[in-house]
């Protein structure tokens, strides 16, 4: 099911995927001629249409529903107010519909859901960032200390990480409630662009999103490095991040179908990431790999300067998760689609256009160098990906 609004988006904004796309027809079309193997669509806005969502569910009766129908960019949710109330109305509704159609047809399906790590924040206060759930001490009321889990609080950056928090509360009730089987995958920052589907044939080959709304930050850096741009970092570059490959998102996804929670088994939270890296660092890696050279450009984005992370991700590995890192391979394999496509690039793309605020901020280059000066606007790439 789908509704399109990823492309509308590229109309809205005039950008487009530095890989072209192809329309789904084609796609579908294109998996049927190298597979042999079909995928049904049906065009459905999860958000709106509940009486057909209702119907579909009642007619295919799936074992596993996975739910990517998400508003998935913070840049984007942040660009206006308009921006803010769609993101709020179309993921919250689109996660709550699903919820009550599943209640309502009884359809015992499990549900997978692309979440974020963003939820929690970017600052770890000297812990690990648990796999959902915090245990907690407080002192009862006869004096003695009660221990019980409750879910990590949150901290969201944008408007779009608060609707992924709220998605978690949903959650939770639907499975306390009706024993709805949900796994929340919290994901970090999608890095790549090929999985070995779509290596299949070109007409099927994934986004390469490089603007200022949707742009991934390591396929941007290659994507400038490609272009003879400057590897732009927002801030200071201290903005540390977590990251996973675009197939170790697949194998994420496919992990938790083949081992779904027994009914009445709480929701299961995974941490969907590999590795976690500083931004400045990030942009030495690409640095030292395509020789570009690093702009510091003002941050639009209300965070802290410099951040530390530490991840627990330690459910799926021991599902059978064999970890993809930024190897050397890889990372060239995404700066040849990146050199392959140069010539789609609209440089006016680029820029990180989306403010967080509408005050003045002050200059992120003077904070390294403990000059202050009025920051210009921005003019480059920032840290944000899947989840921001």
């Amino acid at each position: 099911m789908d509704n399109f609004a990823r492309r509308r988006a590229d109309v809205e904004l005039g950008a487009e995927s530095l890989t072209p796309i192809r329309t789904l027809d084609e796609r579908l079309a294109a998996w049927r001629e190298v597979t042999g193997r079909d995928i049904g669509f049906r065009e459905l806005d999860v958000a709106k249409d509940y009486d057909e969502l209702c119907e579909l569910l009642q007619a295919l009766r799936p074992e596993a529903v996975v739910h990517f129908a998400e508003q998935r960019a913070a840049p984007y949710s942040m660009k206006s107010s308009w921006h803010k109330r769609y993101t709020v109305d179309n993921n919250v509704n689109a996660t709550n519909n699903l919820l009550a159609a599943i209640v309502e047809t009884g359809v015992d399906c499990h549900v997978v859901h692309l979440g974020t790590m963003g939820v929690y924040g970017y600052g770890t206060a000297g812990t690990k960032i648990p796999e959902g759930y915090l245990s907690v001490r407080m002192d009862g009321a006869d004096g003695t200390e009660i221990e019980q889990e409750i879910l990590h609080p949150t901290n969201p950056g944008s408007i779009y990480h608060l609707t992924k928090t709220q998605d978690q509360l949903l959650f939770a009730f639907y499975n306390k409630n009706d024993e709805i089987r949900v796994t929340d995958l919290h994901q970090g920052i999608v890095w790549g662009t090929q999985t070995a589907e779509t290596k299949l044939d070109d007409r099927l080959i994934n986004r390469f999103d490089y603007d200022g709304d949707y742009g991934t930050v390591l396929n941007r850096f290659l994507m400038q490095a490609a272009i003879g741009h400057p590897l732009t970092v927002h801030g200071t570059g201290g903005q540390t991040r977590a990251f996973i490959h675009i197939q170790d998102t697949v194998r994420c996804i496919r992990l938790a179908l083949e081992n779904p929670p027994q009914r009445g088994e709480r929701v299961r939270i995974f941490n969907q990431m590999t590795e976690v890296h500083r931004l400045r660092d990030l942009a030495g890696i690409v640095q030292e790999l395509t020789g570009a050279e690093i702009e510091y450009v003002g941050n639009p984005r209300k965070e802290a300067f410099e951040n530390e992370l530490a991840v627990d991700n330690q459910r799926l590995l021991d599902l059978g998760l064999s970890p993809t890192t930024l190897a050397d391979d890889l990372m060239r394999e995404v700066a040849e689609i990146a050199e392959r496509f140069k010539h789609r690039c609209d440089r006016s793309k680029i820029p990180a256009r989306s403010r967080w605020v509408r005050e003045a901020e002050p200059d992120m280059r003077a904070e390294r160098t403990g000059r202050t000066q009025a920051a210009p606007a921005p003019a480059g790439l920032g840290s944000r990906g899947h989840d921001g």
